[in-house]
């Protein structure tokens, strides 16, 4: 594939191809995380945790992952 035909996603500032169809909790496993202990905001919007499956992404998104972390 081709640099035309693949879209960019920017993910917590940082540019990452989306070279096809893609939901967030898609990216969250591509990316190797728990999709119940992050947060996403997706084009300054928060997206529900139950929206995950059926949240499509599409060239130019940005998506803030925060993570939350336990302690004591």
């Amino acid at each position: 594939m081709n640099d035309a035909s693949m879209g960019l996603i920017t993910v917590n500032g940082e540019s990452r191809p989306l070279d096809g169809p893609m939901t967030v909790a898609g990216l969250l496993a591509a990316i190797g995380l728990d999709g119940r202990k992050v947060a996403v905001e997706r084009n300054e919007a928060i997206v529900p945790r139950s929206a995950y499956d059926t949240t499509q992404l599409a060239p130019g998104d940005s998506l803030e992952i925060v993570h939350f972390i336990g302690g004591g």
